[in-house]
């Protein structure tokens, strides 16, 4: 006789079962697209009322992507001891709460206390939102249904842009942040009907509540009843800091080569994708740039993703995921410096950043197909959270440098070359440590 967490592996996928899961994870990933976003569109307004200086400015995406990186691991732990269901909710209701309390800051220093708490709440929600879809998910699909949800990145990144242009010319920051709290606040409501993860309640000796849930969703997806048993209590691991760094020990020891390759690949691939998305907006104004035309450009540059997500789909399983990201990755750093050399030549320029926005945006796709299929099963979920860590706290402090160090010391040019050799090395390194996954059996021991 199966599990039930056997059962629901095996269900059938419904958009009524599952995918109204599905989505409501993913609508949690477009908002931490948006918020991530909203910080390039909030650098000009803000240094505008407080005359900030391009160092200070750097601040308003560090504070808020330094609270996404302890979000990441905190509601970890936190979904591991209240369950998926709860953190599920009160990650948006904390980034909905602070969110709020940073638009009614009165000075510069209190407003980016409370971008690192908005960050904090929605950092949690890339762990917590993939952790529960995918313990609904069939597994048949699992790969699909997980990749698909990248899919909200660049729509939230779109629908944060589209929301800046149209309130440009109030020139109010604080009613941008606000704009977002009211669908935040729908969604945290919504968030409440979701049911609770079977495993998690199984884990947590709830065996009658397990059981509702598994039933539910055999009928809602109108699978066959069967006989099924529930799993055996077993005593679940408490995410602890040590367990987090027993994590960390084993990925470095199945294979070094790959884990410092991989990590050196994140670094590199979001210092160029932070780098220059986060400053877009104030280097389009320094320009001359009017704000409606400024956050319509980096808009337009986000944007592409959505199809960018697509292109990339199919490219990394015709050319394989190495080849992917080293062709694209490198030529997104070719194209954002012929933005900053072009810049003055409007046409010319428009055509590089938008390029810059649909390559970079393949690159990031097939970096997340690739990290999970070079590690174990047991390996594989810390693999690739390790590496995304890293790539969060590295990219977290690259708008203080880019703003007060880069920018005014070398020029625009010269920074975005810096960070192309970055991703150059970043990929020779790839290419020589690392093996191509297309079409080869997921790592199970060791490499020889």
């Amino acid at each position: 006789m199966r599990t039930g967490d056997q059962v629901v592996q095996s269900l059938p996928w419904r958009w009524r079962a599952q995918g109204t899961i599905f989505v409501i994870g993913g609508l949690g990933f477009l908002f931490d697209a948006w918020d991530v976003t909203l910080n390039a569109f909030l650098i000009p307004l803000v240094s505008a009322e407080w005359n900030l200086t391009l160092g200070e400015r750097g601040w308003v995406g560090t504070a808020n992507l330094i609270g996404m990186a302890v979000g990441a691991f905190a509601w970890s732990a936190v979904a591991d001891i209240i369950g998926r269901k709860k953190a599920f909710s009160l990650t948006i209701l904390m980034f909905s709460v602070f969110t709020v309390a940073g638009a009614a800051s009165q000075d510069f220093v209190t407003f980016c206390a409370f971008r690192f708490l908005a960050g904090v709440g929605l950092g949690g929600c890339i762990p917590v939102d993939f952790a529960l879809v995918g313990e609904f998910t069939p597994t048949r699909v699992r790969g699909r249904v997980l990749a698909a949800m990248d899919g909200f990145w660049p729509l939230g990144a779109t629908f944060c842009g589209l929301t800046a242009a149209f309130l440009a010319d109030l020139g109010s920051w604080r009613l941008l942040m606000l704009t977002m709290v009211v669908p935040a606040f729908l969604l945290f409501w919504i968030r409440k009907g979701v049911p609770e993860s079977p495993m998690f309640l199984v884990a947590k000796g709830r065996p009658t509540e397990a059981k509702k849930v598994i039933d539910d969703l055999i009928a809602k997806t109108g699978a066959p009843q069967e006989e099924w048993r529930l799993p055996e209590l077993k005593q679940a691991q408490k995410l602890s800091l040590g367990a987090m760094f027993g994590q960390l020990k084993d990925i470095w020891r199945f294979d070094p080569k790959r884990t410092g390759a991989m990590w050196v690949m994140f670094v590199a691939v979001f210092l160029l994708y932070y780098g220059a998305v986060t400053w877009l907006p104030s280097i389009l104004k320094a320009q001359g740039y009017g704000t409606y035309a400024a956050f319509m450009v980096t808009t337009a540059t986000v944007a592409v993703g959505v199809v960018s997500a697509l292109i990339s789909a199919w490219l990394v399983e015709v050319f394989g995921r190495k080849w992917v990201i080293a062709i694209t990755a490198p030529l997104s750093s070719v194209a954002l410096v012929m933005f900053a050399v072009q810049i003055n030549v409007d046409t010319a320029a428009k055509l590089w950043i938008t390029l810059y926005g649909a390559l970079i945006q393949v690159a990031i796709p097939a970096l997340y197909a690739f990290a999970p299929e070079l590690y174990p099963t047991h390996l594989r979920a810390s693999g690739f959270g390790w590496a995304s860590s890293i790539s969060r706290v590295g990219a977290a402090f690259v708008p203080v440098l880019f703003g007060a160090i880069l920018w005014p010391q070398l020029g625009l040019a010269w920074t975005f070359a810096v960070i192309g050799v970055v991703v150059v090395g970043g990929v020779i390194v790839m290419l020589v440590a690392v093996p191509e996954t297309k079409m080869q059996p997921l790592a199970e021991a060791v490499p020889s």
